[in-house]
Protein backbone atom coordinates (compact mmCIF):
# COMPACT_ATOMS: atom_id res chain seq x y z
CA UNK A 1 0.00 0.00 0.00
CA UNK A 2 1.61 3.15 -1.02
CA UNK A 3 1.99 5.66 1.62
CA UNK A 4 3.33 9.31 1.76
CA UNK A 5 5.69 8.78 4.43
CA UNK A 6 9.37 8.78 5.40
CA UNK A 7 10.48 5.75 7.95
CA UNK A 8 7.28 3.60 8.50
CA UNK A 9 8.78 3.20 12.20
CA UNK A 10 8.58 7.15 12.56
CA UNK A 11 4.79 7.12 11.26
CA UNK A 12 3.00 8.46 13.95
CA UNK A 13 6.01 11.14 15.68
CA UNK A 14 6.41 12.64 12.15
CA UNK A 15 2.39 13.17 11.93
CA UNK A 16 1.84 14.84 15.33
CA UNK A 17 5.08 16.81 15.04
CA UNK A 18 3.59 18.15 11.28
CA UNK A 19 0.29 18.60 13.14
CA UNK A 20 2.01 20.55 16.12
CA UNK A 21 3.67 22.77 13.32
CA UNK A 22 0.59 23.07 11.25
CA UNK A 23 -1.13 25.13 14.51
CA UNK A 24 1.96 26.47 16.35
CA UNK A 25 0.68 27.92 20.27
CA UNK A 26 -2.65 25.39 19.70
CA UNK A 27 -1.20 22.21 20.19
CA UNK A 28 2.01 22.02 22.51
CA UNK A 29 3.53 18.79 22.86
CA UNK A 30 3.82 18.53 27.08
CA UNK A 31 6.99 17.73 29.19
CA UNK A 32 9.07 16.63 26.12
CA UNK A 33 6.73 13.53 25.44
CA UNK A 34 6.20 14.23 21.66
CA UNK A 35 3.03 11.81 22.28
CA UNK A 36 1.53 13.53 24.91
CA UNK A 37 -0.35 17.01 23.11
CA UNK A 38 -1.93 19.88 24.97
CA UNK A 39 -3.76 22.74 23.91
CA UNK A 40 -3.07 26.04 26.50
CA UNK A 41 -5.56 26.32 29.27
CA UNK A 42 -7.43 29.56 28.96
CA UNK A 43 -9.60 29.29 32.53
CA UNK A 44 -8.92 27.33 35.49
CA UNK A 45 -11.46 24.40 35.15
CA UNK A 46 -12.31 20.61 35.12
CA UNK A 47 -9.62 19.38 32.50
CA UNK A 48 -10.42 16.60 29.94
CA UNK A 49 -8.02 14.81 28.59
CA UNK A 50 -8.24 11.64 26.19
CA UNK A 51 -5.91 9.21 24.11
CA UNK A 52 -5.91 6.35 21.84
CA UNK A 53 -4.34 4.45 19.14
CA UNK A 54 -3.11 6.43 16.26
CA UNK A 55 -4.90 6.30 12.74
CA UNK A 56 -8.46 7.66 13.63
CA UNK A 57 -8.31 11.89 12.90
CA UNK A 58 -9.69 13.32 13.83
CA UNK A 59 -10.01 10.95 16.78
CA UNK A 60 -8.39 11.58 19.03
CA UNK A 61 -6.13 14.62 18.98
CA UNK A 62 -8.53 16.92 16.91
CA UNK A 63 -11.11 16.91 19.74
CA UNK A 64 -8.67 18.71 21.66
CA UNK A 65 -9.15 22.65 21.57
CA UNK A 66 -11.69 25.27 23.16
CA UNK A 67 -14.66 24.11 24.50
CA UNK A 68 -13.83 20.47 24.11
CA UNK A 69 -10.53 18.04 25.42
CA UNK A 70 -8.02 20.01 27.18
CA UNK A 71 -5.15 17.59 25.80
CA UNK A 72 -4.45 13.57 24.76
CA UNK A 73 -1.96 11.20 24.91
CA UNK A 74 -1.39 9.31 21.68
CA UNK A 75 -0.27 5.89 21.22
CA UNK A 76 1.22 4.14 18.04
CA UNK A 77 -1.15 3.54 15.04
CA UNK A 78 -4.27 1.35 16.49
CA UNK A 79 -2.20 0.64 19.56
CA UNK A 80 -3.26 2.16 23.34
CA UNK A 81 -1.15 5.49 24.45
CA UNK A 82 1.14 4.22 27.38
CA UNK A 83 0.43 5.48 31.50
CA UNK A 84 3.68 7.21 31.04
CA UNK A 85 2.41 10.16 27.56
CA UNK A 86 -1.50 9.94 29.66
CA UNK A 87 0.75 10.97 32.87
CA UNK A 88 2.82 13.41 30.84
CA UNK A 89 -0.01 15.01 29.62
CA UNK A 90 -1.64 15.34 32.72
CA UNK A 91 0.65 16.89 34.70
CA UNK A 92 1.23 19.43 32.07
CA UNK A 93 -2.17 20.51 32.43
CA UNK A 94 -2.12 21.36 35.95
CA UNK A 95 -5.38 20.32 37.19
CA UNK A 96 -6.36 21.97 40.72
CA UNK A 97 -10.33 21.18 39.57
CA UNK A 98 -9.39 17.26 38.54
CA UNK A 99 -9.20 15.41 35.51
CA UNK A 100 -11.74 13.03 33.41
CA UNK A 101 -10.25 10.76 31.22
CA UNK A 102 -12.22 9.86 28.11
CA UNK A 103 -11.74 7.47 26.06
CA UNK A 104 -13.39 4.78 24.21
CA UNK A 105 -13.82 1.06 26.05
CA UNK A 106 -10.99 -0.67 24.95
CA UNK A 107 -8.89 -2.71 27.12
CA UNK A 108 -5.59 -1.85 26.53
CA UNK A 109 -6.68 2.30 27.39
CA UNK A 110 -8.67 0.97 29.81
CA UNK A 111 -5.76 -0.56 31.55
CA UNK A 112 -3.61 2.44 31.12
CA UNK A 113 -5.50 4.95 31.47
CA UNK A 114 -6.73 3.35 35.39
CA UNK A 115 -2.92 2.83 35.49
CA UNK A 116 -2.35 6.71 35.05
CA UNK A 117 -5.28 7.53 37.31
CA UNK A 118 -4.08 5.61 40.64
CA UNK A 119 -0.55 7.44 40.09
CA UNK A 120 -2.67 11.14 39.67
CA UNK A 121 -4.41 10.01 42.37
CA UNK A 122 -1.26 9.07 45.12
CA UNK A 123 -0.19 12.86 44.30
CA UNK A 124 -3.40 14.33 45.31
CA UNK A 125 -4.99 14.79 41.81
CA UNK A 126 -9.29 13.58 41.27
CA UNK A 127 -9.38 12.13 38.79
CA UNK A 128 -12.61 10.09 37.18
CA UNK A 129 -12.60 7.57 33.93
CA UNK A 130 -15.61 7.30 31.36
CA UNK A 131 -15.60 5.23 28.79
CA UNK A 132 -17.57 5.93 25.33
CA UNK A 133 -19.51 2.35 24.47
CA UNK A 134 -21.64 2.95 21.47
CA UNK A 135 -20.95 0.70 18.76
CA UNK A 136 -24.55 -1.75 18.72
CA UNK A 137 -22.79 -4.64 16.60
CA UNK A 138 -20.56 -5.45 19.52
CA UNK A 139 -23.13 -5.82 22.07
CA UNK A 140 -26.67 -5.59 22.99
CA UNK A 141 -28.79 -2.22 24.73
CA UNK A 142 -29.28 -4.19 28.25
CA UNK A 143 -25.11 -4.05 27.77
CA UNK A 144 -24.25 -1.00 26.39
CA UNK A 145 -21.21 -0.45 28.68
CA UNK A 146 -19.61 -3.07 27.03
CA UNK A 147 -19.21 -2.02 23.08
CA UNK A 148 -16.85 -0.71 21.59
CA UNK A 149 -16.34 3.21 21.62
CA UNK A 150 -16.31 4.42 17.96
CA UNK A 151 -17.53 7.68 16.25
CA UNK A 152 -19.77 8.49 19.46
CA UNK A 153 -17.05 9.57 21.06
CA UNK A 154 -17.43 13.03 18.99
CA UNK A 155 -20.76 13.52 20.90
CA UNK A 156 -18.81 12.84 24.65
CA UNK A 157 -16.31 15.67 23.80
CA UNK A 158 -18.59 18.13 22.52
CA UNK A 159 -20.46 17.81 25.47
CA UNK A 160 -18.52 17.04 28.37
CA UNK A 161 -16.06 20.01 26.68
CA UNK A 162 -19.39 22.61 27.10
CA UNK A 163 -20.20 21.50 30.24
CA UNK A 164 -16.75 21.70 31.93
CA UNK A 165 -16.26 25.21 30.31
CA UNK A 166 -19.35 26.28 32.25
CA UNK A 167 -17.48 25.72 35.67
CA UNK A 168 -19.10 22.75 36.47
CA UNK A 169 -17.35 20.27 38.94
CA UNK A 170 -15.43 16.76 37.82
CA UNK A 171 -18.80 15.01 39.29
CA UNK A 172 -21.25 16.99 36.97
CA UNK A 173 -18.59 16.70 34.18
CA UNK A 174 -18.72 12.88 34.24
CA UNK A 175 -22.49 12.46 34.87
CA UNK A 176 -22.89 14.35 31.33
CA UNK A 177 -20.81 11.64 29.90
CA UNK A 178 -23.48 9.25 31.27
CA UNK A 179 -26.24 10.77 30.07
CA UNK A 180 -24.46 10.61 26.65
CA UNK A 181 -23.18 7.25 26.54
CA UNK A 182 -27.02 6.37 27.64
CA UNK A 183 -28.70 8.23 24.72
CA UNK A 184 -25.92 7.57 21.94
CA UNK A 185 -25.66 4.65 19.25
CA UNK A 186 -23.57 3.92 15.86
CA UNK A 187 -23.82 1.54 13.94
CA UNK A 188 -21.72 1.53 10.45
CA UNK A 189 -20.47 -0.59 7.52
CA UNK A 190 -16.87 -1.24 5.76
CA UNK A 191 -16.22 -1.54 2.16
CA UNK A 192 -12.71 -2.15 1.95
CA UNK A 193 -9.98 -2.36 4.75
CA UNK A 194 -7.02 0.09 5.16
CA UNK A 195 -3.13 -1.17 5.54
CA UNK A 196 -1.06 -0.35 8.46
CA UNK A 197 2.17 1.99 7.75
CA UNK A 198 5.08 -0.69 6.92
CA UNK A 199 2.75 -3.24 5.87
CA UNK A 200 2.52 -5.10 2.91
CA UNK A 201 -0.96 -6.57 2.98
CA UNK A 202 -4.74 -5.01 4.37
CA UNK A 203 -5.89 -6.31 7.73
CA UNK A 204 -8.51 -7.98 6.44
CA UNK A 205 -10.06 -8.64 2.99
CA UNK A 206 -13.28 -7.81 1.31
CA UNK A 207 -13.63 -8.89 -1.91
CA UNK A 208 -14.95 -6.08 -4.26
CA UNK A 209 -18.57 -6.47 -4.76
CA UNK A 210 -18.99 -7.07 -0.61
CA UNK A 211 -19.49 -5.24 2.20
CA UNK A 212 -19.48 -6.18 6.11
CA UNK A 213 -21.86 -4.20 8.37
CA UNK A 214 -20.60 -4.00 12.16
CA UNK A 215 -17.37 -4.03 11.69
CA UNK A 216 -15.19 -2.24 14.38
CA UNK A 217 -12.48 0.59 13.17
CA UNK A 218 -9.87 -1.67 13.30
CA UNK A 219 -11.10 -4.74 11.66
CA UNK A 220 -13.08 -5.92 14.23
CA UNK A 221 -16.00 -9.02 13.02
CA UNK A 222 -18.96 -7.08 11.88
CA UNK A 223 -22.52 -8.90 12.18
CA UNK A 224 -23.06 -9.46 8.60
CA UNK A 225 -21.25 -9.64 5.23
CA UNK A 226 -22.38 -9.56 2.01
CA UNK A 227 -23.13 -7.79 -1.27
CA UNK A 228 -23.15 -3.80 -1.55
CA UNK A 229 -26.48 -2.12 -1.51
CA UNK A 230 -27.55 1.28 -2.29
CA UNK A 231 -27.14 4.42 -0.35
CA UNK A 232 -30.89 4.20 0.17
CA UNK A 233 -31.00 0.46 1.41
CA UNK A 234 -27.94 0.87 3.53
CA UNK A 235 -29.57 3.96 5.43
CA UNK A 236 -32.87 2.10 5.94
CA UNK A 237 -31.18 -0.98 7.80
CA UNK A 238 -28.79 1.45 9.57
CA UNK A 239 -31.24 3.51 10.92
CA UNK A 240 -33.73 1.25 12.05
CA UNK A 241 -31.37 -0.57 14.23
CA UNK A 242 -29.96 2.70 15.79
CA UNK A 243 -34.12 4.18 16.36
CA UNK A 244 -34.58 0.47 17.89
CA UNK A 245 -31.66 0.83 19.99
CA UNK A 246 -32.73 4.47 21.75
CA UNK A 247 -36.23 3.33 20.75
CA UNK A 248 -37.18 7.08 19.35
CA UNK A 249 -40.26 7.98 18.66
CA UNK A 250 -42.14 10.68 16.75
CA UNK A 251 -41.23 14.04 17.73
CA UNK A 252 -38.16 13.12 19.24
CA UNK A 253 -35.20 15.29 19.03
CA UNK A 254 -32.11 13.49 17.33
CA UNK A 255 -28.51 14.58 16.41
CA UNK A 256 -27.18 12.62 13.29
CA UNK A 257 -23.48 12.31 12.80
CA UNK A 258 -22.67 10.37 9.35
CA UNK A 259 -19.10 9.75 9.17
CA UNK A 260 -16.50 8.66 6.55
CA UNK A 261 -14.17 6.67 7.44
CA UNK A 262 -11.68 7.27 5.82
CA UNK A 263 -11.65 6.48 1.62
CA UNK A 264 -15.07 7.12 1.36
CA UNK A 265 -16.13 10.79 -0.50
CA UNK A 266 -18.19 13.36 0.83
CA UNK A 267 -20.30 12.87 -2.13
CA UNK A 268 -21.14 9.37 -1.20
CA UNK A 269 -21.71 10.50 2.67
CA UNK A 270 -23.83 13.08 1.12
CA UNK A 271 -26.02 10.64 -1.09
CA UNK A 272 -26.71 9.06 2.59
CA UNK A 273 -27.52 11.17 4.51
CA UNK A 274 -30.16 12.82 1.79
CA UNK A 275 -31.72 9.09 2.47
CA UNK A 276 -31.36 9.47 6.04
CA UNK A 277 -33.24 12.62 6.33
CA UNK A 278 -36.27 11.62 4.05
CA UNK A 279 -36.38 8.61 6.90
CA UNK A 280 -35.84 11.49 9.36
CA UNK A 281 -39.04 13.43 8.11
CA UNK A 282 -41.19 10.44 7.24
CA UNK A 283 -40.81 9.02 11.01
CA UNK A 284 -41.34 12.76 12.57
CA UNK A 285 -38.17 12.78 14.15
CA UNK A 286 -36.88 15.94 14.59
CA UNK A 287 -33.15 16.56 13.66
CA UNK A 288 -31.64 19.49 15.61
CA UNK A 289 -28.11 19.00 14.78
CA UNK A 290 -26.13 16.97 12.33
CA UNK A 291 -22.61 16.66 10.94
CA UNK A 292 -21.49 14.97 7.70
CA UNK A 293 -17.79 14.13 6.72
CA UNK A 294 -15.18 12.28 8.66
CA UNK A 295 -15.28 12.77 12.24
CA UNK A 296 -13.57 8.67 13.68
CA UNK A 297 -11.42 7.31 10.57
CA UNK A 298 -9.51 4.38 10.13
CA UNK A 299 -6.48 5.08 8.02
CA UNK A 300 -7.97 4.76 4.37
CA UNK A 301 -10.58 2.15 5.19
CA UNK A 302 -13.77 3.07 2.88
CA UNK A 303 -16.94 2.76 4.80
CA UNK A 304 -19.37 4.69 6.95
CA UNK A 305 -21.21 5.19 10.14
CA UNK A 306 -24.11 6.97 11.20
CA UNK A 307 -24.52 8.12 15.19
CA UNK A 308 -27.74 9.53 16.66
CA UNK A 309 -27.30 10.83 19.89
CA UNK A 310 -31.58 11.64 20.82
CA UNK A 311 -31.49 14.76 22.72
CA UNK A 312 -32.89 16.48 25.94
CA UNK A 313 -33.25 20.19 26.78
CA UNK A 314 -29.50 20.04 28.29
CA UNK A 315 -27.94 18.02 26.22
CA UNK A 316 -29.20 20.11 22.93
CA UNK A 317 -27.80 23.18 24.84
CA UNK A 318 -24.82 21.77 25.40
CA UNK A 319 -24.49 20.41 21.92
CA UNK A 320 -24.59 23.85 20.28
CA UNK A 321 -22.56 25.70 22.33
CA UNK A 322 -19.06 27.07 20.90
CA UNK A 323 -16.26 25.22 20.33
CA UNK A 324 -13.47 24.80 18.19
CA UNK A 325 -10.79 22.43 17.09
CA UNK A 326 -9.00 23.18 13.45
CA UNK A 327 -10.11 19.84 12.89
CA UNK A 328 -13.41 19.65 13.24
CA UNK A 329 -16.41 22.47 12.00
CA UNK A 330 -19.03 22.19 15.08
Amino acid sequence: MKKCMNNPDDFVDESLKGICAAYPGFYIQANNDPRAIIHPARKDKVRIITGGGYGHLPVFLGYVGDGLADGVAVGSTFTSPSSESILNTTRALAPSKGVLYLFGNYMGDTMNFEMSMETMESEGIRVIIRKVSDDIASAPRRDYTERRGIAGIVYAYKIAGAMADSGATLEQVAAICDKVAVNTATFGVAFSSCTLPGMAVPIFNLPEDDMEIGMGIHGEQGVRRGKMLSAKSLAEELCKALFDDLMICRGDRVSILVNGLGATSREELYILFNDLDSILQNLGVRNVKNYVGEYASSLEMAGLSITILKLDDELQRLLLAPAYTPFVSF
